[in-house]
């Protein structure tokens, strides 16, 4: 990566001294076929830009990432590109008042999932092209100006090999010469621009309202086409345009509305105005269940709340990343419950993506949401818990303090008085003053330019007679905040835990009392943040956290009861609850819950519990508790139903013992049967892979099944389990293929890490911690920044989870203070896993004496 970053300092530069008129880029990718050298295979690559001078100076870079430039030409006049091009960076001199550059370039086509990714399907042999750019690859596929605030906009033509469609962000189409020409786009940034090529399925609809007309469409690789619910996409596309038209009074400004779900993507999807691109894995190959369907929506509506949020009003720079992340984050939920079937969104928002944001919050890496963002790679990492999760339930906050009607119309000025334009916080706050009548400077001093999150806890005092004479609540934090929030009183009545009091209050300073609740009957249950308006990690009194031991399952309110197991993982997590007291209260109570999303996000919890937050001489013991529970739950769960699945996904994840993989083994050779669950070939590789790690599957059982799914997900499948044997070599193999070796494409790095670390081969891959602390620097400077991230986060040697390895992680932080401050950042995350984990450990075996 050394040369390829770009500071805040300099992108400001250099939008003083410049503005953009427009680019016209021209693509040659009929290289992307044929029997070219895979190591070496570059596309053609033609940009002109025409800028304006508009500041001091004369000299300035345009940013290129490619192998080589054939020519570059400025204002007519050739420059030499070995003198001007760095392999980064071409350097500009003598610019005059207006402007126009050339430049001819071989650009490489990425196995990383950044710039022009080029992805081969195993199973037919079709090519498939689709471009990701965010935050700064656009200068892998063309030369410009790569910043947020130098809109601009664009022409595209490309060229293709025969056969192919190809899509960008206007209408295009193919001329008489072959060539695909895309109408003008709408001044836009160059991290939003597209390109998607190759012989996609396509399906088409449209979306109407009054004289507005939307031309839809939806891709897919061709050998995925028979799983493609295209019509349930468009189905959550048309609800979305519906809600957004409704509540924003600006009409979607890009003209039509492609969605393409593209292979080995790294992120979860790319607001591309025009050209959204997904991770295929949205397209489910088996049965899922509905909340797949639901994250699915949500994404959907994520990326099309962008159009506005980010897409027609951008931020000036990746500081301010969260008037985009944050509100598109947001909105998914927002319009999921109001506008879909998806009514319940808020409550997987509170148990899921919050507990994203909590964990980030309490790292030492955490930040405000808006952020000190210094260059580029600070940006790649600020995709993270804070900017999207935290800063979402920051704006629920908001919508609670300001109300919804203020937040809508603040919305809709914000749109019209900077459409196509570039802002900063300011200019949003401004705004909703205007409709709130509330101070937003002090609101958002407090919860936009600080970091870390407040514990809420109730404390509450009674008369002789049992009633509530104080309820205060009690707010800790470096940053104490203004909260809107509700406490609700809950008791046991007819076997059910159920709300019989609540009340809305603003807790401010380090206590406040609810004097509504003055008088109340003794409640068995408190909750504080009921109905989850705020932002903040909800503690218990002792007689509350007594009641959800014995009768979680009994909350009937769902909200309520995902808040309860969030609170409970926290408690956990923050080594104030014995990891095996939370395993008890899972397997007594899990079984129970109805919301297939937190049940879900629970077994997870709790299989954490064991893996990372147990006393290690209670693993065992805890391990096998999971299996037994998990199969018990999946033999009287409904026969056919979500539950089921999630049941038997849970048991295969935890089995453990002979009997357990005989069981396995039986279901995949038909031998026996559990009545209802069908076992499609989604199902098939997650029975398999406990009998991979644990030895009972071998290379040549693996080819089998690859045999049956020999597929791009099937190959992912089995590379990961291949590298999940208990055996040295494999290990080797694993870390050589890599650490050693760039030949694996992204998605294949990923399933490689995935079965590298398996928590019960501890012995087996510890030798790797020293490897692990010799390599990453190397690693670093000579990988993309984004595989970068992959090995660094994912060989940490988290689970050589003792002393040793923290004092050889600060020996290499101690080491290594010049390293690059994002790869520290990344090392200094992990660290703190692993103290939280020995903290909790030392918590769990407290409560085995």
């Amino acid at each position: 990566m050394p040369g390829e970053n770009l500071s805040r300092d300099e992108a400001h530069e250099r939008a003083a001294l410049l503005s953009v008129d427009g680019y016209e880029v021209v693509l040659d990718l009929r290289s992307a076929v044929g029997d070219s050298d895979e190591a070496v295979r570059t596309f053609r690559s033609e940009t002109t830009i025409r800028f304006r001078r508009t500041g001091e100076g004369t000299s300035t870079f345009v940013d290129l990432i490619a192998p080589s430039v054939n020519a570059v030409t400025l204002n007519g006049r050739s420059l030499d590109p070995a003198v001007v091009f760095d392999g980064a960076r071409i350097a500009l001199d003598g610019l005059a008042d207006e402007n126009t550059l050339v430049v001819d370039a071989q650009c490489a086509y990425s196995r990383t999932g950044e710039g022009m990714h080029r992805f081969v399907d195993p199973e037919d042999g079709e090519v498939y092209l689709y471009t990701q750019y965010e935050p700064a690859d656009a200068r892998r596929v063309y030369a410009n100006f790569e910043q947020p605030d130098l809109k601009a906009p664009y022409r595209f033509a490309v060229t293709a090999p025969e056969g192919w469609t190809v899509w960008s962000n206007g209408v295009g189409e193919r001329d008489a010469e072959g060539v695909w020409r895309f109408a003008e786009t709408a001044p836009i940034s160059t991290y939003i621009t597209c390109v998607v090529a190759g012989p996609y399925h396509y399906v088409t609809d449209s979306y109407t309202r009054g004289d507005l007309e939307i031309p839809l469409g939806a891709m897919c690789r061709k050998s995925l086409a028979k799983h493609f619910d295209a019509d349930d996409v468009f189905l959550i596309t048309k609800q979305g345009f519906d809600f957004f038209h409704d509540n924003f009074d600006y009409p979607y400004p890009f003209g039509k509305y492609d969605q393409a779900f593209v292979p080995e993507y790294n992120l979860g999807a790319m607001e591309n105005p025009g050209m959204v691109t997904f991770r295929e894995e949205y397209i489910y190959r088996g049965k899922v269940t509905q909340a797949a369907y639901e994250a699915r929506a949500n994404v959907i509506l994520h990326e099309m709340a962008h159009m506005w949020f980010g897409d027609l009003v951008t931020m000036v720079w990746w500081d301010d990343l969260w008037l985009k992340e944050s509100f598109a984050d947001f909105m998914g939920s927002f319009v999921n419950a109001e506008a879909t079937r998806f009514t319940n969104s808020w409550v997987t928002f509170a148990n899921n993506r919050k507990s994203w944001a909590y964990r980030a919050d309490q790292l030492p890496s955490t930040h405000p949401i808006t952020a000190d963002i210094r260059d580029l790679e600070d940006a790649k990492l600020n995709f993270d818990g804070i900017t999207y999760a935290k800063g979402a339930s920051v704006l629920k906050q908001l919508v609670a303090y300001a109300g919804r009607d203020a937040f809508l119309e603040g919305a809709r000025r914000y749109f019209k008085r900077h459409a196509y334009g570039n802002t900063r916080l300011a200019d949003l706050l401004s705004i909703l003053e205007e409709t709130s009548g509330r101070d937003m400077k002090s609101w958002a001093k407090s919860w936009l330019q600080t970091s870390g999150v407040n514990s809420l806890t109730p404390a509450v005092t009674y008369d002789a007679e049992g009633r509530i004479t104080e309820l205060a609540v009690l707010q800790e934090g470096d940053e104490l905040r203004p909260h809107r929030a509700a406490v609700g009183l809950y008791r046991i009545s007819g076997g059910e835990l159920v709300r019989y009091a609540r009340a809305e209050a603003d807790i401010t300073g380090a206590r406040t009392v609810v004097t509504e609740l003055a008088g109340a009957e003794k409640p068995d249950l408190v909750l504080v943040n009921d109905d989850d308006l705020t932002y903040c990690k909800i503690r218990f009194d002792e007689g509350s956290l007594a009641t959800l031991r014995a009768h979680l399952g009994d909350i009937t309110d769902p909200l309520a009861r995902a808040l309860c197991w969030s609170a409970l993982w926290n408690l956990t997590r923050d080594g104030l609850m014995p990891a095996r007291d939370f395993v008890a209260v899972a397997l007594a109570f899990a079984g129970r819950e109805t919301d297939i999303g937190v049940l879900q996000m629970v077994h997870g919890w709790t299989k954490s519990a064991v893996t990372l937050y147990a006393a290690p001489a209670w693993r065992e013991e805890g391990g096998r508790l999971l299996a037994e529970g998990g199969l018990r739950e999946l033999r009287v769960a409904e026969p056919g139903s979500e539950h089921q699945l999630t049941w038997a996904r849970f048991f295969a994840a935890t089995a453990s013992s002979d009997a357990d993989f005989q069981l396995l083994e039986g279901l995949l050779d038909g031998s026996a049967k559990i009545d209802g669950l069908d076992v499609d070939q989604e199902l098939r590789w997650a029975l398999l892979s406990p009998l991979a790690v644990h030895g009972r599957a071998d290379e040549a059982r693996i080819g089998e099944e690859l045999g049956r799914d020999d597929t791009a997900t099937g190959k992912r499948h089995q590379t990961r389990l291949l590298a999940s044997r208990p055996s040295a070599a494999v290990k080797a193999q694993a870390w050589a293929q890599v650490v050693e070796s760039d030949a694996l494409s992204n998605a294949l790095v990923e399933a490689t890490i995935a079965g590298f670390v398996q928590p019960s081969q501890r012995e087996l891959i510890a030798p790797y911690a020293e490897k692990y602390f010799a390599a990453i620097e190397r690693l670093w400077g000579e990988r993309s920044i984004q595989i970068g991230i992959d090995v660094v986060r994912g060989l940490f040697p988290g689970l050589q989870d003792d002393e040793a390895t923290l004092a050889s992680t600060d020996a290499w932080l101690s080491a290594h203070e010049s390293a690059a401050p994002a790869l520290r950042r990344l090392v200094l995350e992990a660290r703190d896993d692993l103290a939280r984990a020995l903290r909790a450990q030392a918590c769990d075996g407290r409560a085995a004496v």
